[in-house]
């Protein structure tokens, strides 16, 4: 069942993307129809061949562009006269202008040689013309299409979603003179930080579990094939990982050491060497390609990787064609279906097929075919509480107003910085035998996450005692809040590390209509809409490198990067933030001790009393930038 998942969120299942090809199976007739397919092993400077298949349109009488995917997810099927059905839906709009597709398996994958390795890290020195990564293997991938497929234009360009995304961000760096449009989409940057494995050193429990019981194993030889999941009984996720216990437990019932990438984790803990030099965020200099990064507001994976890709870009280069899109999707959702809903949010129309047709084909077109100018903004934002498009020149946008919203007593959260000198505090106790679910469903533990819990009512939270709940009054106006978030909060703990998790979310009034159609059988009426969380695990708080543990019931400092926004509160909602200490089995249990979390024991998780302090001396707040 895990292998099957781990192949559909690969699969790109995208809506019709021009007139003629109404269904899947009349998109196929006509790819096979109008195109060839050939299968080749491209040398790279090291010798080793990577498998690759050039799909090439058979009308010659004009020269087109490469458009290149380079994945560890196998470019099947295999054989010239197979032809691909999984990725067809999000080539079309390709095939309609003829360009050249190319998939490729990346070294150590499926039928490339070589040895595969997770987030392959850049070597910015490299010793001589041997040393390969990505970059060189983009680069030698180009080097002979542009060489060796009869009647290409000689441009390139690259893109892929999330790792996918990551190989396509990796070919921008020492870019082939060829390559001229890269769109990295939900790429991975940071595995420690923000993006899939962690956030801010929490264990991303659901996702590694999940993930590497299949793509973790090592191979022994070429093979068209997936490796044989881990079989189990497997009741819901919440009950399975609870009884599970430490995480020490996942080896010794589970995997056996068998997958060499979790072990090397579990070697890692913190923010060393290991995880700083897979951290793609510092490279991109010089960049000359165009890039246009995508990413999604409710990407439960890669939400971080898309917007600090963009972000490092920006930064390090002063000339460079540097693009952002961030739309109302889960992880790779523009390229799943027609994008016109999410969980309980009705967004009114298809945002997927609007990227498409507005945004993505035209940016590919103007680079690789020269076609009149894209005339795309610097940044195409969706804004998810008005659910319309606006385009920024600079992202994030000029002028925001910097607020403020400080915790009160009685769960009352205001824009009036606390002046009160006494200070007071709320508490809660955090359970690690009861720790806060991250959603109301009860999945299966083969299944990777619920998706939806982006956007999820949390009212099934909010009633919790180990959770802290603080809003506004209903909104006498709009308001829109745009680009970074972050929580200061003055806490203390009665143990030695505890995680903090902060959730900004939009109320609804209690008349709020129902949706039309109403598919999920909703009441919006009190409503409370996730519009982000995040997760820290407070022994980090001052270094990722260099873990400090708290000392008990003493008041501490605690600052939470959250991921970008850009979403309306419209008036008469409310603004809520819940604080908790658990997010599970999203994230693994926090013990509350100052251990290693690999290493830890059962004796090691205890209870701990948790406690959030405001006033004058200690102002815990949330800050972001009002857009006018």
């Amino acid at each position: 069942m895990r292998k099957l998942f781990l192949v559909i969120i690969t699969t790109i299942i995208f809506h019709q993307a021009f007139t003629g090809c109404t269904n899947s199976q009349s998109g196929h007739s006509y790819f096979t129809e109008h195109y060839k397919k050939s299968e080749v092993m491209i040398k790279m400077r090291d010798g080793i061949k990577l498998f690759t298949s050039i799909y090439k349109p058979k009308d010659s009488s004009k020269k087109q562009p490469i458009i290149l995917w380079r994945t560890p997810y196998s470019c099947s099927p295999y054989g010239e006269d197979k032809f691909t059905k999984r990725r067809l839906s999000s080539i079309l709009h390709f095939i309609k202008e003829n360009y050249i597709i190319v998939f490729q398996d990346v070294r150590g994958k499926f039928l490339s040689e070589g040895k595969y390795v997770n987030m392959r890290p850049y070597i910015p020195n490299k010793i001589d013309n041997n040393t390969t990564d990505e970059s060189t293997d983009a680069y030698d991938t180009i080097e002979w299409l542009v060489n060796n497929v009869e009647n290409n234009n000689g441009r390139v360009g690259i893109w892929g979603i999330s790792y996918p995304g990551f190989y396509a961000a990796m070919s921008a760096i020492d870019a082939h003179p060829a390559l001229k449009a890269v769109s990295p989409q939900a790429p991975i940057a940071d595995w420690f930080i923000g993006d899939d494995m962690h956030h801010n050193g929490a264990f991303t429990l659901l996702l590694n579990f999940n993930f590497f019981d299949v793509f973790g194993l090592p191979r022994d030889e070429l093979s068209t094939e997936w490796p044989e999941e881990l079989e189990y009984p497997s009741p819901d996720a919440y009950n399975f990982f609870l009884d599970l216990g430490p995480l020490k437990n996942i080896n010794e019932h589970y995997f056996k050491n068998t997958i060499p990438f979790f072990d090397s984790s579990s070697a890692h803990p913190d923010y060393d060497y290991f995880w700083q030099k897979r951290n793609t965020l510092p490279h991109f200099k010089d960049i000359k390609p165009a890039v246009m990064t995508v990413g999604g507001w409710y990407d439960g994976e890669d939400l971080y990787g898309a917007l600090q890709t963009y972000a490092s870009i920006e930064k390090n280069n002063n000339v460079n064609k540097n693009y952002l899109v961030m739309g109302p999707w889960p992880h790779g959702g523009w390229s799943r279906g027609r994008g016109e809903k999410f969980g309980d949010m009705n967004f009114g129309f298809e945002t997927g097929t609007y990227y498409v047709q507005n945004i993505e084909l035209p940016f590919f077109d103007y680079y690789l075919k020269g076609k009149d100018d894209h005339n795309l903004p610097e940044a195409y934002i969706f804004n998810t509480g008005q659910n319309k498009w606006i385009k920024f020149d600079k992202y994030p946008p000029k002028n925001l107003i910097k607020k403020q919203l400080y915790f009160y007593p009685d769960q009352v959260l205001h824009f009036e910085r606390q002046k009160f000198n006494n200070t007071t505090f709320d508490t809660y106790i955090s359970d690690p035998k009861k720790p806060v679910p991250y959603t109301a469903k009860f999945l299966d533990s083969k299944t990777f996450y619920n998706r939806e819990y982006m956007v999820e009512d949390q009212r099934f939270a909010s009633s919790r005692p180990d959770v802290l709940v603080y809003e506004t009054e209903n909104l006498t106006e709009d308001l829109t809040i745009a680009g970074p978030l972050n929580a200061e909060l003055f806490v203390s703990t009665s143990g030695t590390d505890a995680d903090w998790v902060v959730k900004l979310i939009d109320v609804f009034p209690d008349g709020a209509p129902d949706p039309k159609p109403n598919l999920n059988n909703v009441e919006m009426g009190g409503y409370q809409m996730l519009v982000r969380g995040e997760i820290m695990r407070g022994k980090y708080r001052n270094s990722y490198e260099n873990p400090q543990p708290f000392t008990p019931n003493e008041i501490t400092k605690v600052n939470i990067v959250l991921n970008d926004i850009c979403h309306t509160f419209k008036k008469d909602h409310k603004i809520m933030v819940q604080i908790q200490s658990s997010w599970f089995p999203l994230f693994d249990i926090n013990p509350q001790t100052f251990v290693n979390i690999f290493t830890a024991e059962e004796k090691d998780f205890v209870k701990a009393i948790n406690k959030i302090y405001f006033g004058k001396k200690y102002p815990s707040n949330i800050s972001f930038g009002i857009l006018e």
